[in-house]
Protein backbone atom coordinates (compact mmCIF):
# COMPACT_ATOMS: atom_id res chain seq x y z
CA UNK A 1 0.00 0.00 0.00
CA UNK A 2 1.32 3.71 -0.52
CA UNK A 3 -0.26 6.61 0.66
CA UNK A 4 -0.62 9.31 -1.57
CA UNK A 5 -2.30 11.83 -0.03
CA UNK A 6 -1.73 12.63 3.45
CA UNK A 7 -4.14 14.20 6.23
CA UNK A 8 -2.92 18.31 5.48
CA UNK A 9 -3.26 17.74 1.60
CA UNK A 10 -6.83 16.23 2.04
CA UNK A 11 -8.16 19.13 3.64
CA UNK A 12 -6.11 21.48 1.61
CA UNK A 13 -7.45 19.34 -1.57
CA UNK A 14 -11.17 19.82 -0.38
CA UNK A 15 -10.45 24.07 0.42
CA UNK A 16 -9.34 24.30 -3.20
CA UNK A 17 -11.97 22.55 -4.52
CA UNK A 18 -14.58 24.39 -2.53
CA UNK A 19 -12.84 27.65 -3.62
CA UNK A 20 -13.24 26.29 -7.60
CA UNK A 21 -16.52 25.72 -6.68
CA UNK A 22 -17.52 28.94 -5.02
CA UNK A 23 -15.27 30.69 -8.24
CA UNK A 24 -17.18 29.26 -11.01
CA UNK A 25 -20.81 29.27 -9.86
CA UNK A 26 -21.81 32.88 -9.13
CA UNK A 27 -25.21 32.05 -7.69
CA UNK A 28 -24.24 29.41 -5.03
CA UNK A 29 -28.44 29.22 -4.11
CA UNK A 30 -29.23 27.48 -7.37
CA UNK A 31 -26.53 24.94 -6.25
CA UNK A 32 -27.28 21.55 -4.84
CA UNK A 33 -24.51 19.37 -3.85
CA UNK A 34 -25.31 15.78 -4.26
CA UNK A 35 -23.08 12.66 -3.18
CA UNK A 36 -22.78 9.55 -4.92
CA UNK A 37 -23.31 7.09 -1.93
CA UNK A 38 -21.20 6.06 -0.08
CA UNK A 39 -18.03 7.86 -0.53
CA UNK A 40 -19.48 10.85 -2.30
CA UNK A 41 -21.83 11.80 0.46
CA UNK A 42 -19.26 12.85 3.05
CA UNK A 43 -17.42 14.66 0.91
CA UNK A 44 -20.38 16.67 -0.36
CA UNK A 45 -21.10 17.34 3.12
CA UNK A 46 -17.75 18.80 4.06
CA UNK A 47 -17.73 21.10 0.74
CA UNK A 48 -21.02 22.42 2.01
CA UNK A 49 -19.27 23.11 5.41
CA UNK A 50 -16.62 24.67 3.19
CA UNK A 51 -18.92 26.93 1.32
CA UNK A 52 -20.89 28.31 4.50
CA UNK A 53 -17.57 28.68 6.59
CA UNK A 54 -16.08 30.48 3.28
CA UNK A 55 -19.39 32.70 1.89
CA UNK A 56 -21.73 31.90 4.61
CA UNK A 57 -24.59 30.31 2.16
CA UNK A 58 -25.93 26.73 2.68
CA UNK A 59 -26.15 24.94 -0.03
CA UNK A 60 -28.05 21.78 -0.21
CA UNK A 61 -26.47 18.24 0.23
CA UNK A 62 -27.71 14.96 -0.88
CA UNK A 63 -27.50 11.64 -1.35
CA UNK A 64 -28.17 9.66 -4.50
CA UNK A 65 -27.75 5.86 -4.75
CA UNK A 66 -27.58 4.75 -8.21
CA UNK A 67 -27.80 1.37 -7.94
CA UNK A 68 -31.31 1.27 -9.62
CA UNK A 69 -29.25 3.24 -12.61
CA UNK A 70 -26.13 1.03 -13.19
CA UNK A 71 -25.80 -0.89 -16.68
CA UNK A 72 -23.96 -3.92 -14.73
CA UNK A 73 -25.25 -6.74 -12.71
CA UNK A 74 -25.08 -5.10 -9.30
CA UNK A 75 -28.77 -3.07 -10.44
CA UNK A 76 -31.18 -3.29 -8.74
CA UNK A 77 -34.78 -2.46 -9.78
CA UNK A 78 -35.91 -0.36 -6.86
CA UNK A 79 -35.56 3.47 -6.66
CA UNK A 80 -34.78 4.30 -2.99
CA UNK A 81 -33.68 8.04 -4.09
CA UNK A 82 -35.71 10.45 -2.15
CA UNK A 83 -34.25 14.29 -2.25
CA UNK A 84 -35.60 17.20 -0.09
CA UNK A 85 -34.56 19.46 -3.02
CA UNK A 86 -36.15 20.21 -6.41
CA UNK A 87 -33.35 20.03 -9.01
CA UNK A 88 -35.46 21.63 -12.01
CA UNK A 89 -33.44 25.13 -12.85
CA UNK A 90 -30.76 23.91 -10.27
CA UNK A 91 -27.04 23.60 -10.53
CA UNK A 92 -26.25 20.18 -9.29
CA UNK A 93 -22.88 19.52 -8.74
CA UNK A 94 -22.21 15.39 -8.17
CA UNK A 95 -19.59 14.82 -5.63
CA UNK A 96 -17.68 11.68 -5.60
CA UNK A 97 -14.31 10.08 -4.41
CA UNK A 98 -12.82 8.64 -7.52
CA UNK A 99 -13.47 8.83 -11.21
CA UNK A 100 -12.87 5.73 -12.88
CA UNK A 101 -14.76 4.08 -15.80
CA UNK A 102 -16.98 7.00 -15.83
CA UNK A 103 -20.26 4.59 -15.62
CA UNK A 104 -20.95 5.46 -11.94
CA UNK A 105 -21.30 9.07 -12.78
CA UNK A 106 -23.89 8.30 -16.26
CA UNK A 107 -25.89 6.45 -13.51
CA UNK A 108 -25.90 9.47 -11.26
CA UNK A 109 -27.08 11.31 -14.23
CA UNK A 110 -29.20 9.43 -15.56
CA UNK A 111 -30.76 9.01 -11.61
CA UNK A 112 -31.04 12.89 -11.92
CA UNK A 113 -32.81 13.44 -15.13
CA UNK A 114 -35.24 11.06 -13.69
CA UNK A 115 -35.80 13.72 -10.96
CA UNK A 116 -36.35 16.90 -13.35
CA UNK A 117 -34.29 19.06 -15.51
CA UNK A 118 -31.36 20.99 -13.73
CA UNK A 119 -30.07 24.22 -15.43
CA UNK A 120 -26.74 22.11 -15.45
CA UNK A 121 -25.00 19.12 -13.63
CA UNK A 122 -20.91 19.51 -12.96
CA UNK A 123 -18.56 16.67 -11.29
CA UNK A 124 -16.30 16.84 -8.46
CA UNK A 125 -14.03 14.05 -7.73
CA UNK A 126 -11.44 13.73 -5.27
CA UNK A 127 -9.37 11.49 -7.50
CA UNK A 128 -9.17 10.88 -11.09
CA UNK A 129 -7.28 7.82 -11.90
CA UNK A 130 -7.93 7.78 -15.75
CA UNK A 131 -9.25 4.42 -17.43
CA UNK A 132 -12.40 5.95 -18.32
CA UNK A 133 -14.36 3.66 -20.65
CA UNK A 134 -17.26 6.68 -21.24
CA UNK A 135 -16.62 10.45 -22.32
CA UNK A 136 -17.19 11.83 -19.02
CA UNK A 137 -14.72 14.44 -17.51
CA UNK A 138 -14.85 16.00 -13.46
CA UNK A 139 -15.08 19.98 -13.52
CA UNK A 140 -13.67 20.15 -10.28
CA UNK A 141 -10.60 17.27 -9.92
CA UNK A 142 -8.43 17.38 -6.30
CA UNK A 143 -5.85 15.39 -8.01
CA UNK A 144 -5.28 13.35 -11.30
CA UNK A 145 -3.19 9.78 -9.89
CA UNK A 146 -2.25 7.55 -12.96
CA UNK A 147 -2.96 4.16 -12.13
CA UNK A 148 -2.90 0.66 -13.74
CA UNK A 149 -6.46 -1.20 -14.18
CA UNK A 150 -4.75 -3.84 -11.50
CA UNK A 151 -4.64 -0.71 -8.82
CA UNK A 152 -7.31 0.13 -6.66
CA UNK A 153 -7.59 3.50 -5.16
CA UNK A 154 -9.10 3.99 -1.68
CA UNK A 155 -10.46 7.26 -0.28
CA UNK A 156 -10.17 6.76 3.87
CA UNK A 157 -12.35 9.73 4.38
CA UNK A 158 -11.77 8.85 8.46
CA UNK A 159 -8.29 8.89 8.59
CA UNK A 160 -8.40 11.59 5.71
CA UNK A 161 -6.17 9.75 3.26
CA UNK A 162 -5.62 8.67 -0.62
CA UNK A 163 -4.16 4.96 -0.66
CA UNK A 164 -2.90 3.02 -3.87
CA UNK A 165 -3.37 -1.16 -3.12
Amino acid sequence: MKVVIEPDHFNRTLKRMTHEIIERNEDLTRVILVGIERKGTPIAKEIASLIYQFEEINVPVESIDISSHRDDHKKTLENTTNFKTNVDDKIVILVDDVLYTGRSVRAAMDAIIDMGRPAKIELAILVDRGHRELPIRADFVGKSIPTSKDEKVICDFNERQIIIK
